[in-house]
């Protein structure tokens, strides 16, 4: 029985919709979800910067188990060398080429006529086939194309090493009937297609994407790109119910895994549409992951920086010493370390930097009746600085105060409380993880107050962010 692979676009829609761009946290939060749900394909939207966009790709990367991590390039060599270096830690990586294939789009979009436009292409699939061999060309408005061209530039695309090319209907105006003829003369005048995997992309113009989708797989295609919340293509949802139902008599089947569909597409959808403020450094998201990755006294250097790695942190090899000694002193007293404590033991022993910021004092406000106000002094240079901030909550409110002085806006990656001893006056331990230009800096603070315990640890994640791109 043949495969047929899902491919979710969920990022990459959720962008072009406009809905608002999407955390570090709640893209890492997707693709976990995804990846659990069986998704053949994740789909992470093009470098733009790269310093901030290859610690998402190596994240995912890392932390992706059984699907495709997809990436797409442009057309210069120096872009395909960056991509690769973020996504090569992927069990399987696959570089995509996207390009435009119809008249119209290629003169707006690049000012290319189709023989240029075909040199593009080749040339960087075959720049692509030096690193990987899951090289998936997409021909963007493909039902525009002039026919000659399309067949020609297919057929250039597989002989320069393409192992998927997938075609998009992208105005989303052919009916099933047309998308059908339309499949017909590209396996009748591209020979060499039968030998590569076919994939769709088909937009809901008509509000018949799904149905096209259903023609092109009963057609020979192998992949649907789909979306598991918004956007204008297939639905993830619909798809993987249609091919569960309907496979048996079609000859195929597909990886999803159905029993956990409607739950985890509830929780997709919640993580993509709940509306996000403007204000608190708080992100939404779901997170009901457990904490499965555990360290032991057994475990080596190489293993325990291995798990560092994973957590999204790149440690100079003085801070790895560091966190290793560390390591040893706490895995000596402990059967077992898990990810969380992991991410404490880096926060207190690796980027350890003078304070360009002291908190000098704090005042909070809260209660049943009132709003959070957060009143926070901190030095700089000798000189006071001072903030009064609303918030929704104590701890929202000082972050606020804190960013209001500083004046710089930090996504916050995680927030982890626990206490360290019991008690009436026991000392409780905060963990943030700030994102400052792709890298994380993870910040500690413990005191009796909870809230004094974050505000430190904000504080602490701020100095090494200050004091790095200071010495940058």
């Amino acid at each position: 029985m043949n495969i047929v692979k899902i491919s979710d676009a969920s990022m990459t829609m959720h962008k072009k919709t406009g809905m608002g761009k999407l955390s570090f946290k709640n893209k890492l939060e997707l693709a976990r979800l995804l990846d659990r749900l069986g998704t053949s394909v994740i789909e992470l939207e093009p470098m733009e910067n790269v310093k901030v966009d290859s610690l998402l790709i190596k994240s995912v990367a890392g932390n992706t188990k059984d699907s495709i991590v997809a990436v797409p390039v442009d057309f210069k060599e120096e872009s395909v060398d960056n991509v690769w270096n973020a996504l090569k830690g992927a069990k399987y990586p696959r570089l995509q080429v996207p390009a435009p294939v119809s008249t119209v789009q290629m003169e707006y979009l690049y000012h290319k006529k189709a023989p240029d436009m075909k040199a593009l292409i080749t040339d960087t699939i075959k720049n692509c086939r030096r690193y990987t061999a899951d090289v998936e060309f997409i021909a963007d408005d493909a039902t525009r194309a002039d026919e000659d061209f399309l067949y020609d530039v297919i057929s250039a695309a597989i002989d320069a090493g393409a192992s998927t090319v997938t075609v998009c209907d992208t105005a989303g105006t052919m009916l099933p009937v047309e998308f059908h003829s339309f499949l017909d003369k590209l396996y009748a005048n591209i020979p060499s297609l039968k030998d590569v995997t076919l994939g769709v992309s088909c937009s809901n113009g008509l509000s018949v994407a799904n149905a096209c989708a259903v023609v092109a797989v009963n057609k020979g295609a192998r992949e649907i790109k789909t979306t598991a919340c918004t956007g204008d293509i297939a639905s993830f949802a619909d798809m993987a119910r249609i091919l569960s139902v309907k496979g048996g008599a079609l000859g195929i089947s597909c990886l999803v895994r159905t029993v956990e569909l409607g739950r985890v597409i509830k929780q997709i959808n919640w993580l993509c549409n709940t509306e996000k403020s403007k204000t608190t450094p708080f992100e939404n998201g779901v997170n009901d992951e457990e904490d499965t990755m555990l360290l032991s006294s057994s475990d080596d250097m190489q293993a325990v920086l291995a798990a560092v790695k994973k957590l999204g942190y790149d440690l100079s090899d003085e801070d790895g010493q560091l966190v290793w000694e560390a390591f040893e002193r706490i895995a000596a007293k402990k059967d077992s370390i898990s990810s969380r404590e992991l991410d404490a033991i880096v926060a207190s022993a690796a980027m350890q930097v003078p304070a360009s910021y002291t908190l000098e004092k704090y005042v909070i406000n809260h209660g049943n009746t009132i709003g959070s106000t957060a009143h926070i002094t901190m030095i700089k240079d000798g000189e006071e600085m001072e903030s009064v901030v609303i918030g929704d909550g104590p701890v929202d409110a000082a972050f606020l105060a804190i960013e209001k002085i500083v004046g710089c806006h930090y996504e916050l990656d995680d927030f982890q409380v626990r206490s360290v001893t019991e008690g009436q006056e026991a000392v409780g331990e905060t963990v943030v993880r700030l994102i400052s230009n792709g890298k994380i800096y993870p910040g500690r603070g413990i005191s009796t107050d909870i809230i004094g315990s974050s505000i430190r640890a904000y504080v602490n994640a701020l100095n090494k962010i200050v004091y790095e791109e200071a010495e940058a």
